[in-house]
């Protein structure tokens, strides 16, 4: 794969760290636990929409747009972070946010919603849940458009074949930090939503002639629906960064077990996580994505579906400013 001939923005200094984890490893008796810190990654906050939105954000920008859109839940990382690269490109930013929880919208919430305001948000327009997200963007961009501006519309999660191309970079990235570090993982666990992040470490994976399964942990559908999803995006960043060979659908596992009650709403196993990971490794999760993803690699852990003694790398996709807006039920 030669990533090269496609535009890139930098927003991060050098690679993100992979990390052991000790007392995880102990407290869980099996595998051992690595975990690759995306939570570290440039633009305010980190998480993993940042290696996204190098690709889409460079797009806009060798296309001339000057006014990104794009959508998310009430409490987005993606729409967090796609206002910073907005920011420190000089362009305007507007967010749709969908309330997927009824009456769950709070102008005055801390989390990312204090974030989108003190970064400067142009606009914010908060539709209801279930809502045709693209056609609620796409009315935004006629506004825009009808004000002598460009708008550059990023689907949510920026999980197109662009923004996956981050995620097919940091499979390269992972088997550089595997060489120099002499590791050999079994296993990669991510949380799975949009499908972007999966699907660009399956094609890189598979692009780098590397046989790791990569795991997602669903965080708002059920495992056939999801698989699905990421597969249908699988083959199309396959053809867009040119990895010529068929990548089968068997290369694409999800587990459904861990969303539930709803997208967004914690449950008994996402608070231990969260609880877990501060108290024993002093890491930050959040209760949408990572703490869910953590929720299900302990469970499989515990169930010897992760089996003892295997290296199982975990990919810390952020979030963590959420962790803010959910104070009383995780400290409950």
């Amino acid at each position: 794969m030669n990533l090269t001939k496609f535009p890139r923005r930098r927003y991060t200094e050098g690679q993100t760290p992979i990390e052991f984890l000790p007392e995880l490893t102990k407290v869980l008796g099996g595998p051992n636990v690595y975990i690759k810190r995306d939570d570290l990654l440039g633009l305010t906050g980190g998480g993993n929409k940042t290696r996204k939105l190098e690709f889409v954000v460079a797009d806009a920008l060798d296309k001339e747009y000057d006014t990104l859109i794009t959508c998310g839940a009430i409490q987005s990382n993606h729409c967090r972070l796609t206002l910073s690269a907005a920011v420190k490109e000089g362009m305007k930013c507007r967010l749709v946010l969908e309330e997927r929880v009824v009456n769950s919208y709070d102008k005055n919430a801390s989390g990312n919603n204090f974030l989108y305001y003190l970064l400067g948000v142009e606009k914010i327009k908060v539709v209801l849940g279930g809502s045709n997200m693209m056609e609620a963007m796409e009315q935004v961009a006629e506004e825009v458009d009808k004000e002598g501006h460009k708008p550059y519309i990023i689907p949510g999660g920026a999980s197109n074949p662009i923004g996956a191309t981050g995620y097919v970079a940091c499979a390269q990235e992972i088997q550089n930090q595997m060489h120099e570090k002499g590791l050999n993982f079994d296993k990669i666990v991510v949380a799975s939503g949009s499908t972007g992040t999966q699907a660009g470490l399956i094609t890189g994976m598979y692009g780098c002639n590397m046989n790791i399964p990569i795991w997602g942990i669903d965080v708002s559908r059920d495992k056939e629906i999801q698989e699905k999803a990421v597969y249908d995006l699988v083959q199309k960043t396959a053809d867009h960064v040119g990895v010529n060979s068929s990548i089968s659908s068997n290369a694409v596992t999800c587990f459904g077990d861990y969303w539930r009650p709803q997208y967004s709403l914690l449950n008994a196993g996402t608070s231990e996580a969260i609880n877990m990971l501060a108290q024993i490794e002093g890491i930050l999760l959040d209760p949408v994505y990572t703490g869910k993803a953590m929720a299900g690699l302990i469970d499989l852990s515990r169930k010897g579906v992760i089996k003892k003694g295997e290296n199982v790398l975990f990919v810390h996709t952020g979030g963590s400013p959420a962790l803010f807006a959910y104070q009383k039920e995780i400290l409950n």
